[in-house]
């Protein structure tokens, strides 16, 4: 079995040297690989999963697979891409293990280097939020330095790249409603309760 999964990522290795050498004939550009797969069987529908080597670097709510790759295509189209779904095991195990309600955190490394100023400081901030507390958009706001900034926050949250593991979905309107989610609004209400969150007040 060892020798088989052995022979299996060496060949996963000569296919990924293949594609970086195409990519840099037909490109011009070397770049570091963006490594990506999809989730398909989760209670919030498919979810498209890309890491770097920093870390994991996507978590996107998606239909198929062409779309997240051209979502992808979008926001990183100067880096090759590969599938390898390898790559992602471990944030898929920590996705499952959310989904299945046995741990409700994450402790994976994100990359977040697409975004920056104080988008970012709004992500760091709403990553810090434990399972089953919720913030209001003022209040990450706040956190990340500029509490008049709601609208702002509320920017970065929607296009937050990496979903569920930075809990855009723990952030509600003042007056405790969902306000907006880039998955939509019933995917926010089922993240809240599965979470124990949406009948709390504000913490």
């Amino acid at each position: 079995m060892n020798a088989k999964r052995e022979s299996g990522r060496a060949e996963e290795r000569a296919v990924e040297r293949i594609v970086l050498r195409t990519f840099a004939n037909v490109t011009g550009r070397g770049g570091e690989p963006l490594r990506w797969t999809l989730m398909t069987d989760t209670p919030v529908g498919t979810l498209g999963l890309a890491a770097s080597e920093a870390g994991l670097a996507q978590v996107s709510f998606v239909k198929n697979e062409d779309r997240f790759l051209a979502q992808l295509l979008d926001a990183y189209g100067e880096r090759p891409l590969l599938h390898v779904p390898r790559a992602l095991d471990d944030a898929r195990h920590q996705l499952d293990r959310y989904f299945a309600g046995r741990h409700l955190d994450f402790d994976l490394e994100v990359d977040l280097s697409t975004v920056a100023g104080f988008s970012l400081k709004v992500l760091q901030a709403t990553a810090r939020i434990p399972a089953g507390r919720v913030l209001s958009y003022a209040d990450v706001a706040r956190r990340a330095g500029n509490a008049r900034a709601s609208r702002a926050a509320g920017n970065a949250l929607h296009n937050n790249p990496v979903a569920i593991v930075v809990p855009c979905h723990r952030i509600l309107r003042s007056d405790g409603s969902l306000g907006g989610y880039g998955g939509g609004l019933p995917i926010k209400e089922w993240l809240l309760e599965h979470e124990g969150a949406r009948a709390r007040a504000l913490a």
